[in-house]
């Protein structure tokens, strides 16, 4: 069996965001990697000066680029994804890769069709203008504290934001489910769902503003139809934040021990 975790970090974020989880489970005796996607190598604070590095990358180049790295293992990894991330993770499943998954607070994939009004104003600063498609886009600290980290304190929050917030480019958000359910054909975030034969596993905080639960439920259900078990489990009253808010070691055991218990030979 594998013992290596692979973790993909969301928007807004860098590889640093799992900084806890990788010591966590390497602790346990695990290999974790955390590839960043093309262009992200660099730190947090370098991003931030020059975000046009990053502003024209494509979701199908970070899937390719992922897709190399869980390849050139010696076994299927167990693969787990947070925010947009998690869609990552979907798009990689979709190709077999890993031996069983798990998605934090995951962005849904195409037909995944609930968008309540708290992810609306979420992602509000990266929709309200279209030229914004070919920019990368922040938070302010403000934005910040009510998409990500609602349940910090606003002075908790700027602190994770000083250490953690990058821009994101612009055309993911508008790429990913909420606006490619308004295109006709299939978008960069599709997903042949009733085909899946990786076991999934959807975590949603019950909190978030950006990725409610309701967005979870929903996308996990697309999967009721796939010949593997594809689930949903909630904890109440954690944010988008939750891998690294008050009691995220919870998150990381519930995640880690489901895997292990449903991942493929």
């Amino acid at each position: 069996m594998t013992d290596t975790i692979v973790l993909v970090h969301g928007l807004w974020m860098t590889p640093r965001s799992w900084e806890n989880w990788v010591e966590y489970y390497s602790a346990r005796g695990y290999r974790v990697l955390t590839p960043g996607y093309p262009g992200f190598e660099i730190e947090v604070e370098a991003l931030r000066e020059k975000p046009e590095i990053i502003a024209n990358l494509t979701v199908p180049e970070t899937v390719e680029h992922l897709a190399g790295v869980i390849e050139a293992l010696d076994a299927p990894p167990i693969l787990m994804g947070h925010s947009f991330g998690g869609t990552l993770t979907q798009l990689l499943l979709a190709r077999g890769l890993g031996s069983a998954a798990v998605v934090v607070n995951s962005a849904p994939t195409e037909g995944v069709h609930v968008t309540p009004l708290s992810q609306v104003k979420s992602l509000f600063p990266a929709l309200k203008n279209p030229a914004n498609f070919h920019r990368a886009v922040g938070f302010t600290k403000e934005e910040f504290h009510y998409a990500f980290a609602n349940t910090l304190s606003r002075e908790e929050s700027d602190r994770v934001w000083e250490k953690y917030a990058i821009p994101a480019p612009g055309n993911w958000v508008w790429a990913y489910g909420l606006i490619a359910n308004l295109k006709p054909g299939h978008q960069e975030t599709w997903v042949d769902y009733d085909n899946n034969k990786v076991p999934l596993l959807f975590i949603g905080g019950g909190a978030d503003h950006i990725m409610p639960p309701s967005v979870n439920k929903s996308n996990a259900k697309h999967y009721a139809k796939s010949p593997v078990p594809a689930e949903y489990h909630e904890f109440p009253g954690r944010s988008h934040w939750t891998c690294a808010e008050p009691g995220w070691e919870a998150v990381a055991d519930y995640a880690l021990d489901w895997a292990l218990k449903h991942r493929r030979a």
